[in-house]
C-alpha cells in the first residue's frame, strides 16, 4: 500500500492473555468463591434495608503497591470483624485512575509506575491481590473504568462504582447492566444528580454491545440489566452530604422508582480533598443515621497506611510506603479511630457521637 492510512498514531499492539487464561492461571478457590457470593448477598440486603448495618467502603484511593494494600487489608480485617454488628466494612481495592488530563493511570495500566504500560502484569497483580484480600474474608470494592477489565477481575469484586467522569458514558451504563455485583453511580463533578439518575435507569435495562468474551474474542455482549444500583453523593461545586441534600436526592430517586438508599463519599467534593475532614463527615453521618436518617446507606472513605499523598518522582522506588500517589488519604490510625467512633454511635453509646476528631 502506497499510503499509510491505518494506525498513523499507533506505536504497537501487545497481546494479552484471555480472561479465561488468566482465570486458569490464578483460579478462585471454593472458599473464596463462597465468600464472594455471600458478600454480594449481604450488600443486596443492605441496599434493600433488610440488613440494618451501615455500609462502609474504605481503603486506598488507588492501589500503587500490592504489599502495602495487603498490609492494609490485614489491619482492616480484625477491625471489620470487631465492628461487624453495626458496620459492614468493604475494602477499596481500586486499580484504575481516571484522569482529567494526564498522570499515572493506576496499577493495572502501569504496574511498575514507569509508563511502560505492562497491562498483562498489571492484570495478574490485580487478580492476585483481590484473591489475597478475599481470602482474608474481606469484601472488595473497585471502580471500573476500562470496559474490558471486568472480564479479568469482576468475579473477585463484591461491589463496584462508576465514577463521576464516566457515569454519563453509555459504555459504562451498558457495562453496569451486566455486572454481577451491586453498582454505585456517582453524581457529576459539578454536583449534578441527573447523570447518575439517568445511569441508574439505563443500567437496569438489558443491552447488547461490543465486548470481549471469556476466551478473549470480540463478541456481542447481551445483558439482562442490573437491579442492584444506587446513588453515591460525592459533592461537586459544594458538598452534598447534608440533610437537605440527602432529602432532595432521595426524593429524586424515589420519583423515578429507583432504589433510595444512598452512599456518601466522604472524600472529593465533600471533603475538599482534606483527608482528615473525611473522618469528621463519617462521624456526622453515623450520628445522623443513628438518629433515624435512614436514607444513608453508609459512607466511603479514602484511607491508606500513611496520611496524605505524594508525587511520583523519576525513581518510583523512592517513595513513602503506603502513602497515596493519587488523592490524599486518611492515615490508618485515624481510620481505625473513625470506624470505632462510628460503631459506638450506631450502638447507642453517647460517647461515640459528635463530629470532631
Amino acid at each position: 500500500m502506497a499510503f499509510k492510512i491505518r494506525d498513523e498514531h499507533v506505536r504497537g499492539a501487545r497481546p494479552l492473555p484471555s480472561p479465561g487464561e488468566l482465570a486458569a492461571e490464578l483460579p478462585i478457590p471454593e472458599p473464596v468463591a463462597a465468600h464472594m457470593a455471600a458478600s454480594r448477598r449481604t450488600l443486596r440486603a443492605l441496599l434493600a434495608g433488610a440488613d440494618p448495618r451501615a455500609l462502609v467502603v474504605v481503603g486506598p484511593c488507588s492501589v500503587d503497591d500490592p504489599d502495602s494494600a495487603l498490609d492494609y487489608a490485614r489491619r482492616l480485617r480484625p477491625v471489620a470483624e470487631r465492628l461487624s454488628d453495626v458496620l459492614y466494612v468493604v475494602m477499596r481495592v481500586y486499580f484504575e485512575k481516571p484522569r482529567t488530563t494526564i498522570g499515572w493511570k493506576g496499577l493495572i495500566n502501569d504496574p511498575y509506575l514507569d509508563d511502560s504500560g505492562d497491562m498483562a502484569a498489571g492484570l495478574r497483580i490485580a487478580r492476585r491481590l483481590l484473591l489475597d484480600v478475599a481470602a482474608l474474608g474481606l469484601p472488595t470494592a473497585t471502580e471500573f473504568l476500562e470496559p474490558v477489565i471486568p472480564q479479568y477481575i469482576a468475579e473477585l469484586v463484591s461491589w463496584a462504582a462508576i465514577g463521576a467522569r464516566t457515569t454519563e458514558s453509555p459504555t459504562h451504563r451498558q457495562l453496569a447492566s451486566g455486572l454481577s455485583m451491586p453498582v454505585g453511580f456517582k453524581n457529576g463533578t459539578d454536583g449534578s444528580l441527573q447523570i447518575a439518575l439517568d445511569a441508574m435507569v439505563a443500567a437496569s435495562h438489558p443491552h447488547h454491545f461490543l465486548g470481549v468474551d471469556h476466551d478473549g474474542r470480540v463478541a456481542v455482549i447481551e445483558t439482562t440489566g442490573n437491579p442492584d444500583r444506587h446513588l453515591i453523593l460525592r459533592g461537586g461545586s459544594a458538598p452534598n452530604y447534608d440533610t437537605d441534600s440527602l432529602t432532595d436526592a432521595r426524593a429524586q430517586v424515589r420519583a423515578r422508582g429507583l432504589p433510595d438508599r444512598i452512599l456518601v463519599d466522604c472524600a472529593h467534593g465533600n471533603s475538599r480533598k482534606d483527608p482528615r475532614r473525611q473522618a469528621v463527615i463519617a462521624r456526622e453521618l453515623a450520628e445522623r443515621r443513628a438518629g433515624g436518617e435512614d436514607a444513608i446507606l453508609g459512607w466511603m472513605v479514602e484511607s491508606y497506611l500513611e496520611e496524605g499523598r505524594q508525587d511520583l518522582g523519576p525513581d518510583p522506588s523512592v517513595r513513602a510506603r503506603g502513602r497515596s500517589l493519587t488523592d490524599p488519604c486518611l492515615g490508618w490510625e485515624e481510620t481505625e479511630a473513625m470506624l470505632e467512633a462510628c460503631a459506638r454511635r450506631l450502638r447507642g453509646d453517647p460517647d461515640g457521637g459528635g463530629t470532631g476528631r
